[in-house]
């Protein structure tokens, strides 16, 4: 087991849950609270890889993936937003929706064979920095360059320009925000809108970079479930949401090098010779997850950890809260 490795592959599968986790970010700085990223991220997944069998144009099932998981979003939207429906039942639904159309629509993909793939790439020069250019710039797919980038972009964007403002406020005060001429509900849409475009970049990127191809509900393995929890871990920031997705990419891989038959030191592997110790290693990740929704559910909590403090609540004009 070589550390270097198992960093390297956490960098890239981190950069699934990062592009998962910031969407929900958005659009749950917009008070919207959207739990069908995982059927977002199928939807976006099987799109994706279904453009790129046939038409083998990879970059095109990308754009296809954001927006068809998009439009997902939005119906989200339309529910929550409009109907004023409960957004915790809505987005459960549109997680059972997603799933679904993946599965109808993805029969036989598997089976597709070859296809055209989003190829990976080594930076110039910083790939020869010791331990962080193996790490972060050696053979690395162009998607997760592009999260290098995204996420100082996002930062700087809800914290530092007045879009980022604006968003801040319909999550906070709509009430407020709607006084000032600010469209509550126009910013709402747009906003579950991106979530549901970057919950399907990040299916594209499983089905494309990371782990390529089309393996119904498996492709995306719970990570949809996971970026919602890593939402509360991060505090609702971008920056913290990096390392948290990173800091879960790494550990997926170490759980998975941890059931060898050898450990770093090539002793005997006590989890590879114990298979309930290693079906305990690949619950872990889950079983946080679990405990962080469980935790950031209750409202005093949520509060002190600086939720959106109209998050989850449907905005009507003039109606006093």
């Amino acid at each position: 087991m070589d550390p270097i490795i198992v960093l390297q592959a956490g960098v890239a599968t981190g950069t699934v849950l990062l592009f998962a986790t910031v969407g929900e970010i958005f659009a749950e700085r917009a008070g919207v609270l959207n739990l069908g990223v995982e059927g977002m991220m199928l939807i976006g997944a099987m799109s994706a890889y279904s453009v790129a069998v046939s038409l083998g144009n990879p970059w095109l099932g990308l754009l296809v993936a954001m927006g068809v998981a998009g439009l997902l979003g939005l119906l989200h939207g339309v529910i929550s937003i409009h109907f004023q429906a409960d957004q915790v039942v809505s987005g459960l639904s549109l997680t059972f929706l997603g799933t679904g159309l993946s599965l109808v629509f993805g029969e036989g993909l598997s089976k597709a064979g070859t296809v055209s793939l989003l190829h990976s790439v080594s930076v110039p020069f910083l790939s020869r920095i010791p331990v962080v250019g193996p790490v972060l710039f050696t053979d690395q797919s162009v998607l997760v360059y592009v999260g290098y980038l995204f996420v100082p972009a996002a930062w700087f964007y809800i914290n530092r320009t007045r879009p980022g403002l604006h968003l801040r406020a319909v999550g906070e005060y709509p009430a407020a925000a709607d006084a000032l001429g600010i469209n509550v509900y126009r910013l709402r849409y747009f906003y579950v809108f991106v979530g549901g475009v970057l919950a399907g970049l990040a299916g594209a990127t499983i089905s494309l970079a990371i782990s390529p191809g089309w393996f119904s509900e498996m492709t995306t393995s719970g990570q949809g479930w996971i970026a919602v929890g890593l939402v509360i871990f991060a505090q609702w920031d971008p920056l913290r949401a990096a390392f948290g997705s990173y800091a879960f990419g790494a550990l997926r891989r170490l759980i998975l090098d941890l059931q060898g038959p050898t450990t770093l030191l090539g002793l005997r592997n006590p989890f590879f010779y114990n298979p309930y110790l290693g079906f305990f290693l690949q619950m872990v990740p889950y079983a946080f997850t679990i405990l962080v929704l469980v935790i950031g559910s209750r409202e005093a909590i949520r509060k002190r950890l600086g939720a959106p403090a109209a998050l989850g609540l449907p905005y009507v004009r003039g109606e006093r809260r």
